[in-house]
């Protein structure tokens, strides 16, 4: 079946497959374990029930949605050593260390805390409640902190040196590792994102049961309603400032990754005197060009160097074997573009619904809005497809490529575990995903149910039942 496959193609599709799981997950959680620590934050400081009541209805939502991503970023750790020891190898000394941090710091954290944020209220008191929400929620960030640190490092690497022997990439500043040239920019970038994902699935959440409470003709919950406005102020703030982040990290990039740049911008030919922004086109790598291109005069030139006129280098004086593929960056960078900008719509319309009063009774901002709940995770993917695609023909940019970088493993082993991970994936999560919309597609109610804690009866053995139970008596002195 695999035999004129290409085993590197195959690892690539692996890894692209089981990261995309993963990356869904942590994206959600980071936003939503804030989210759940405000919540947390606002019933003890104002007792309005409804936080409560909101804190309760999701934080089972972020119980499966943490154990998911905890389990499919394990399946994906093994493909270092499977799939990809020769870059485990070679960058190992380099990485290893930030790996195992995000592994001794936040993962730790978090589970040393989650159980007292999931079941800890009223065994734990209030402070140390709050201080387990904060504590998972800030295990979170410093979990996205150093798994960016490695990844950027790939991106565009410092502080290393190579050995002439073993051709290791050897640390000689850890700072420079951590804090390399891109990593500020696509932290800052990538968190703002989870919290965007977060506000548009809670959101949506909230719009679709606005929507229902409307058709029914009865009264929304005050939970509903809260949760609505709080996605939507962030929707407001954050997409116009995750479009200036964006803004400054393409900046970034074209100075570190250049080839990258002209592959989202469809720019093949060099332009002297100012570069257009291709709205549509059809890039053609094979005669580098982009067919059907339209765009706009300059507007290019205007967003990359601040400047009409100024020039701009297109990938004609990039070498076709260190190109990137050209029409997936195209696309897919034209997807997270479309959708950023579609939630700083909403975010402006439900600011204009605020003022004049009807951000509840608006069913068209409503509907939009629930339309509008997955372009969170859709825009992660699109971002991290341009960010991971446009690095290629490269793992380590600019000195360990892909095709040097996989285990020696025969195609038809790849195919075969590929294949697997499909097969599992798709039906542990799926059902795992399914539970959750079912979790969702439920309103909030007042005195919203807190997860249990215990089963209903004793944890037995399956196959097996208790010993029939017989009271006794005390032996009576002369019996």
């Amino acid at each position: 079946m695999f035999e004129t496959a290409d085993a590197v193609l195959l690892a690539r599709i692996q890894f692209a497959f089981t990261v995309s799981f993963h990356f869904l997950f942590p994206a959600f959680t980071i936003g939503l374990a804030s989210f759940l620590a405000v919540l947390n934050g606002l019933w003890l400081w104002t007792k309005d029930t409804k936080y409560l009541d909101l804190f309760r209805y999701w934080v089972k939502i972020f119980a499966l949605a943490f154990a998911m991503g905890v389990v499919s970023g394990i399946v994906m750790s093994y493909q270092f050593g499977t799939n990809w020891s020769v870059f485990s190898d070679k960058a190992g000394p380099t990485i290893g260390a930030p790996m195992a941090y995000e592994v001794l710091s936040a993962f730790f954290l978090e589970a040393g805390f989650l159980g007292i944020m999931l079941f800890g209220r009223d065994r734990v008191g209030p402070t140390l409640h709050m201080i387990a929400c904060l504590a998972v929620a800030v295990g979170t960030a410093i979990s996205a902190f150093w798994i960016l640190s490695v990844n950027s490092w790939m991106h565009t690497p410092a502080g290393f040196m190579i050995d002439p022997d073993t051709g290791q990439f050897l640390p000689t500043d850890f700072w420079q590792v951590i804090f390399n040239p891109s990593f500020p920019y696509r932290l800052a970038h990538t968190v703002t994102a989870a919290y965007l994902t977060t506000a548009f699935i809670v959101g949506g959440v909230a719009a679709l049961h606005l929507l229902r409470h409307r058709h029914r003709r009865d009264r929304v919950s005050p939970a509903t309603r809260t949760m609505f406005s709080m996605a939507m102020w962030m929707a407001t703030i954050f997409a116009p400032v995750q479009i200036f982040l964006g803004d400054i990290h393409g900046l970034n990039t074209l100075e570190h990754q250049p080839a990258k740049v002209m592959a989202m911008e469809g720019h093949f030919e060099s332009h002297p005197e100012g570069a257009p922004l291709y709205l549509f086109g059809l890039p053609n790598q094979a005669e580098q060009r982009l067919d059907y291109a339209i765009g706009i005069p300059k507007l290019s030139s205007l967003i990359l160097k601040h400047d009409l006129n100024a020039p701009l280098a297109g990938l004609d004086t990039i070498p076709i074997e260190d190109q990137p593929p050209v029409a997936i960056v195209f696309w897919s960078f034209r997807v997270m573009v479309m959708l950023g900008f579609a939630m700083l719509g909403i975010g402006l319309w439900s600011a204009w619904s605020r003022w004049r009063g009807t951000l509840f009774d608006s069913p068209m901002l409503h509907r939009a809005a629930l339309i509008m709940a997955p372009s969170g995770l859709v825009a992660v993917l699109a971002g991290w497809i341009t960010t991971e695609v446009g690095r290629q023909p490269y793992t380590i940019y600019g000195y360990l490529r892909t095709a040097d970088s996989a285990a020696p493993l025969d195609a038809a082993a790849v195919g075969s575990s590929l294949i697997a991970f499909v097969i599992v994936y798709f039906a542990v999560f799926g059902a795992g995903t399914y539970y959750i919309m079912r979790l969702m597609n439920r309103a909030p109610v007042v005195a919203e149910p807190r997860m249990k804690d215990h089963a209903d009866g004793p944890i037995r053995t399956a196959g097996t039942t208790p010993a029939q139970q017989h009271k006794t008596r005390s032996i009576q002195p002369g019996e």
